[in-house]
C-alpha cells in the first residue's frame, strides 16, 4: 500500500521498504564524511565510505529486484551489504537485514507490515546484531541506538507513524549517549578510557537508518 508524500503510514508496503533503502542511503551519502570521522577517532577511518558504498550497492539490487515481500527484499539487502560494505559493519548490519527479513517471512504482502509486524521484525535483527557481535546495551556500539529505538517503537502497537518517530528520537539520544561511554567491544576498546568523548559510529549510522524510516512513514519523500 504506497502512499503519497506528505500522508503518514499506519502500514508498510514492499515499495515503502524500498523507499527505506533508497532514503538510507541518500542520508548516509550525506553524512558520509561526518561518520568518517567519528571513525577516525576510535576506528579504521572507513565508517562513512563503507556504508556509502554498500548502500549504493542496495539501491541497485532493490532497484532491480522487482520485490513482491518483504523478506526476500530485505534479505537480498542484508547479503549485499555483507558484500560490498568492508570490516565490521558489513557484517553486522548485514545480519540485521537477513534476520529482520527472515523474521517478516510471509508478511507484508496486500496489507502491509503494521507496527507490531515491524517491531517483531526489527527485533529480531537487533537480536542479529547482538549475537553477531557479542555486544550488548552499553558498550559503545550500534546496539546503544538501536535498543532504545526498539523500544520507543513498542511503546506504540498500534500506531505505526507514532512509533516510528519515536524510534527515530530514541536512536538519536541513544547515539548521542555513546559519547561519555567507554568502549568496550570492536577496535575503539583498545583505546580504553581515551574512547570517551567520541560517539560512536556505528549507533551514528544507525540513527541516520531510523531517521531514514521516520522520514518514509512519516511520507517525506516521494
Amino acid at each position: 500500500m504506497t502512499q503519497d508524500a506528505g500522508t503518514a503510514r499506519q502500514r508498510l508496503s514492499v515499495a515503502d521498504l524500498e523507499a527505506w533503502v533508497r532514503r538510507s542511503a541518500e542520508l548516509i551519502t550525506e553524512h558520509a564524511e561526518e561518520l568518517t570521522d567519528l571513525d577516525a577517532a576510535i576506528g579504521d577511518a572507513d565508517h562513512g565510505a563503507n556504508m556509502k558504498r554498500g548502500l549504493a550497492a542496495a539501491v541497485d539490487t532493490v532497484g532491480a529486484g522487482g520485490f513482491t515481500a518483504a523478506d526476500a527484499l530485505l534479505k537480498k539487502v542484508g547479503t549485499t551489504l555483507v558484500s560490498t560494505v568492508g570490516g565490521a559493519s558489513g557484517p553486522l548490519y548485514g545480519t540485521f537485514f537477513l534476520r529482520t527479513g527472515s523474521a517478516l517471512a510471509g508478511q507484508a504482502g496486500s496489507d502491509g507490515l503494521d507496527a507490531q509486524a515491524l517491531a517483531d521484525g526489527l527485533e529480531a535483527g537487533v537480536g542479529g546484531i547482538a549475537a553477531r557481535g557479542r555486544a550488548t546495551a552499553g558498550e559503545k556500539t550500534m546496539l546503544d541506538a538501536w535498543r532504545p529505538a526498539l523500544e520507543a517503537l513498542r511503546a506504540h502497537p498500534g500506531d505505526l507513524a507514532a512509533g516510528v518517530a519515536a524510534a527515530a528520537r530514541a536512536a538519536a539520544a541513544g547515539r548521542d549517549a555513546t559519547k561519555p561511554m567507554v568502549a568496550t567491544k570492536g577496535r575503539a576498546s583498545y583505546l580504553g578510557e581515551r574512547s570517551v568523548g567520541h560517539i560512536d559510529p556505528g549507533a551514528a549510522s544507525t540513527a541516520l537508518i531510523l531517521a531514514a524510516l521516520d522520514d518514509v512513514v512519516a511520507g517525506r519523500t516521494a
